[in-house]
């Protein structure tokens, strides 16, 4: 095959890669393709600069190549473009750095198979979190983390398990009201609980780890949505000022992520920052945002990052936020649509059909 041969199908299968995701089917080999988009724009616009400067552009055949894929290109683009420096900040900066009323979260994805937790605590350590959220934590994650962070970490929620979906919650701050909810089975446990800063702001904290959309454990997407939108949900409703983090197994710019931000009315810190792209760690060249922390929009951010490696195969993600309810119509979303809100049900009707 020579290398026009080449680009030309690459071409086809770029159209095939764009168009999949917008296919309301919930198979796990069409959802998975909301992952690659900074991937399959990069290298859209290597075959399209490698076109420009091998070939003349003459016959029909190459213009129609050439459309196809700046398309391709700039689809991809403008899906990746509000998690660029150059957009806008969805959660915009905080007054002060140094606010009176201010709290700092830390989450990682511990990898239950990772026997190593020294490089954790040392990240934590560093940075000195008010609040951490580990997933994939069994009994053995519990001990240590338990023993090196718990004099610490005076209050907490332990969920420990043996099938990776394992989640604690540990906080400077006291925590009540605490709940282990399985919103959709019984074996991959969320966390709800509200918690009180030092100035006796009440905030409602989710903690979440969906099942994600692979053969060996869910053949659909159909589950993890309707987790997200039940948290949409209660997020929406919430009388407190909402955080929402965790492992979601879904990009920012996926359309089920975007409808969670719709019905829930939550901000994404990574918008006009950056990627922070959490998975894959041990995959330089296939990275994406996996693990997400969302916010109300009585909040403002101080600073936010990906941490270092810590022996799993995510990164942590933090972030330091500041508490400015006076400000929040500054940032507040447009309500959700009849429309958006209807297929929120849907999803959530979908699982529950799935189920019977």
């Amino acid at each position: 095959m020579n290398l026009k041969v080449f680009l030309q199908v690459f071409g086809i299968i770029a159209v095939v890669l764009s168009i999949l995701p917008f296919i309301p089917f919930d198979f796990w080999w069409i959802r998975s393709f909301d992952f690659p988009h900074l991937q399959l724009t990069l290298l859209t616009l290597v075959a399209l600069l490698v076109y420009f400067i091998r070939f003349d552009i003459k016959s029909v055949q190459d213009y129609i190549l050439v459309v196809v894929l700046l398309s391709c290109f700039i689809f991809q683009a403008l899906k990746i473009y509000p998690y660029t420096i150059f957009s806008k900040y969805e959660v915009l900066e905080a007054s002060n750095t140094t606010h009176p009323k201010k709290i700092s979260i830390y989450t990682a994805n511990v990898l239950q198979d990772n026997d190593d937790g020294v490089d954790l605590v040392s990240s934590i350590k560093k940075r000195d979190p008010d609040i951490l959220l580990f997933t994939e934590t069994n009994e053995k994650w519990r001990k240590t983390l338990s023993q090196d962070l718990g004099k610490d970490y005076a209050f907490k929620v332990e969920v420990p398990l043996e099938n990776t979906y394992g989640m604690m919650l540990y906080s400077k701050h006291p925590l009540f009201n605490s709940k282990v909810m399985f919103l959709i089975e019984d074996t991959i446990p969320s966390i709800k609980s509200q918690l009180i800063l030092a100035s006796q702001d009440t905030l409602q904290l989710l903690a979440i780890h969906p099942a994600p959309p692979v053969p060996q454990h869910n053949p659909s997407s159909v589950d993890r949505d309707a987790e997200m939108m039940k948290v949409a949900k209660f997020s929406k409703e919430s009388r407190f000022p909402v955080i929402v983090m965790g492992d979601f197994n879904d990009v920012a710019w996926s359309e089920t992520t975007k409808l969670f931000q719709r019905v829930s009315g939550l901000l994404d810190m990574r918008k006009g920052r950056g990627l922070f792209n959490t998975y894959n760690a041990d995959n330089i060249l296939l990275r994406w945002p996996l693990d997400h922390i969302f916010v109300s929009s009585e909040f403002r951010v101080i600073s936010v990052g990906k941490g270092e490696n810590v022996g799993s195969d995510h990164f942590p993600f933090y972030t330091e936020i500041s508490y400015e309810p006076e400000g929040k119509e500054d940032q507040k979303l447009e309500p959700p649509t009849k429309d958006e809100l209807s297929r929120a049900f849907d999803q959530v009707k979908n699982e529950q059909k799935q189920e019977d």
